[in-house]
């Protein structure tokens, strides 16, 4: 445990002592850190210096680096406090609330980097099947290697198009409560669902370039590697399903705003329709149950980005989108979309970004 005394004056922005040891600490380079510490009246935030204003070393020993499984570049490391400085952040017991204000933006990161992701593995996977070769006909050529492009196709817009509707909540909210409302909601449900949907996307992108994939010298290794990471920083797929479900038993306008926007989209689509009705049931119709918490968020994830393509996406894409992930046509992995989806309009869109 890290423990803050107070070394001055008292009130924000206060100056404590901490002593302790902390596991983890996401980026030891960063010039600030932010760091919860037992107070007198409870857990405390408290903005951490690496230099201190008179221009000496703040006492923070490295003890390890972490060997992580990707995310190299940023050293992640265990931390010991030795009459550190730190200034109070909030009020004293309260750095929990504090915190989850800052978490409330990372989340949005950590939400535009598994779409980034997908973007990226997208458009190398795309570029191999339209450069490679085999039996006498480009990949790109091949029936089922065009559903399986038309499919990881689908899911990043789908992605792109949910981080950029948060975006704009995040936006507004400082003139706006429901649009800050909305985010807080909306910005859980991307942190979840995209961070599940970027892993075996991913996957899918290096099978597209076969063992040439599976090889240091191309990227896609790192972009695997990096993958699972944003999953579990900010909270794991548990603690931010569970979150969603709070922010709904807290705030019932959360709720209301969540269907506002669904409504947006309401008659575009009669999978669309049903998935409004399922989760008028969910939410509205009966008790939230931890245990189903996984499922609800998901569901509402999908409705959220179908919504957005609905109103914003060409019909080809929101199609084959309600088709898939609302309506239950085709498999469960990429590249299993049922015939009558329209996969020429479909990639010519992703032809034309890359």
């Amino acid at each position: 445990m890290t423990e803050a005394k107070p070394a001055g004056q008292s009130g924000p922005g206060r100056e404590y002592i901490l002593t302790g040891h902390k596991w983890f600490c996401s980026a030891a380079g960063a010039d600030i850190i932010f760091v919860i510490a037992q107070t007198e009246k409870g857990p405390g935030c408290f903005l951490v210096p690496r230099w201190l204003p008179d221009g000496t070393r703040n006492p923070i020993s490295l003890e390890r680096l972490k060997d992580k499984l990707g995310n190299k570049s940023n050293a992640s490391t265990e931390l010991e406090f030795e009459g550190t400085h730190g200034w109070l952040v909030g009020e004293e017991g309260r750095g929990i609330p504090v915190v989850m204000e800052f978490m409330l933006h990372t989340r949005f990161d950590v939400s535009l980097v598994p779409a980034g992701i997908m973007r990226l593995g997208l458009a190398h996977a795309t570029h191999h099947a339209r450069n490679r070769t085999a039996f006498q006909r480009r990949l790109i050529d091949q029936p089922l290697m065009r559903n399986v492009l038309a499919d990881l196709t689908v899911e990043s817009e789908a992605a792109t198009a949910m981080v950029f509707r948060i975006a704009r909540a995040f936006d507004a909210a400082r003139n706006d409560e429901g649009e800050r409302v909305f985010g807080r909601l909306a910005v859980a449900l991307s942190k979840y669902w995209l961070n599940k949907r970027v892993v075996p996307f991913i996957h899918e992108a290096m099978e597209v370039h076969g063992g040439a994939g599976y090889i240091e010298e191309s990227v896609i290794p790192r972009y695997y590697r990096e993958a699972p990471l944003n999953g579990i920083w900010e909270g794991a797929g548990n603690v931010i399903s569970l979150d969603v479900q709070r922010a709904l038993r807290k705030e019932p306008a959360a709720a209301d705003l969540f269907f506002a926007e669904l409504e947006t989209a309401r008659g575009g689509d009669r999978r669309m329709d049903a998935a409004i009705a399922e989760l008028d049931q969910l939410i509205r119709g009966e008790p939230l149950a931890d245990e189903s918490a996984r499922y609800l968020t998901e569901r509402m994830a999908l409705a959220l980005q179908a919504a957005a393509l609905i109103r914003h996406a060409p019909h080809a894409v929101a199609d084959a989108f309600c088709a898939t992930r609302l309506g239950g046509a085709g498999g469960q992995a990429f590249g299993t979309m049922p015939g009558g989806i329209d996969q020429n309009a479909i990639l010519e869109r992703s032809f034309d970004a890359g």
